[in-house]
């Protein structure tokens, strides 16, 4: 039986940016609500922090070339 290769997980998928966005919005809901004990303001921060953190995380992502290289090759001859 032949091995089929496994399918490399692009770094730069959706699930990445939304992952990373809804940790960050939690980490702020948690600190919100340790400190003013209101739902609404919870969540309110909460949603902000996911909002700017998903566009931020996006606009770098964006920024970033990609390297068309072979990777077994030096870049530096």
């Amino acid at each position: 039986m032949a091995k089929t290769p496994k399918k490399i997980v692009e770094a730069r998928s959706l699930r990445t940016y939304l992952t990373l966005a809804f940790v960050a919005a939690a980490f702020v809901g948690v600190l919100v609500w340790g400190g003013v004990r209101n739902i609404e303001s919870t969540l309110i921060w909460a949603g902000i922090t996911f909002i700017v953190s998903l566009v931020t995380i996006a606009t770098l992502a964006l920024s970033v070339k990609e390297n068309p290289g072979d990777p077994n090759e030096p870049r530096l001859k």
